[in-house]
């Protein structure tokens, strides 16, 4: 299988605390990798880290053998969800969509109709994101993730506010992109969603990651 991400004995520190140490992983595609551990272990600084939103003290990241930091600022073709994403409130879900289309020149709302539908959500509803309920806003988040079709997902905690259906609607999803050959990176605290999903589950404890599985 192809490496697709390769940290490598990365370090980071805000001011006197280490947030990460010596955390090493490697990913390759076609298989979906979890992360586990406490809030506050260091998981969001790693992807933040993967995604060039963090530059790592000690260490290196290499994207499909490209260097963050040397041969390209940021990650590219990949879906990101870290924390809450930031929609125009007073818009409808589509509509933040396709404002985020426009950015990279692209008009084809059909494509994010589809994309909307896949993960649940009616295109045609014009309620504001303001008036989602939180799985609404999760689903909207994961329709942003991959209506591009990037071939590397990073999810942190993508199941959160999601109800019984709607967890198992998206682990039929991802388990639909590993076997289309992309690379999932994910947290979940539900350790379900990592026994039914992952290839290798890792565990992050005060900024040391540990394969477990």
């Amino acid at each position: 299988m192809a490496e697709i991400i390769c940290v490598k004995n990365v370090s980071k520190k805000f001011g006197a605390q280490t947030v990460l140490e010596d955390v090493s992983l490697t990913c390759e595609a076609g298989k979906i990798y979890g992360i586990i551990g406490y809030n506050g272990s260091g998981k969001s600084v790693l992807f933040k880290c993967i995604c060039g939103l963090y530059h790592a003290d000690t260490g290196e990241i290499h994207i499909r053998e490209k260097q963050l930091g040397k041969d390209m600022d940021m990650i590219e073709n990949a879906g990101v969800i870290i924390e809450e994403p930031a929609f125009l409130k007073q818009y409808s879900g589509l509509r933040n969509l396709e404002l985020l289309w426009l950015l990279n020149n692209k008009k084809d709302s059909k494509k994010l109709q589809d994309v909307m539908r896949t993960v649940g959500l009616d295109p045609a509803n014009r309620k504001p994101v303001g008036k989602y309920s939180l799985g609404m806003k999760q689903r909207l988040a994961i329709a942003q993730a991959i209506m591009e079709e990037q071939d590397i997902l990073i999810l942190d905690e993508p199941m959160n506010g999601l109800d019984k259906d709607g967890v198992a609607q998206m682990r039929e999803l991802f388990l639909r992109f590993k076997e289309e050959g992309k690379t999932l990176l994910f947290a979940s605290h539900n350790a379900q969603d990592i026994d039914v999903l992952c290839d290798e589950v890792y565990e992050m404890d005060k900024g040391r990651l540990e394969r477990i599985r």
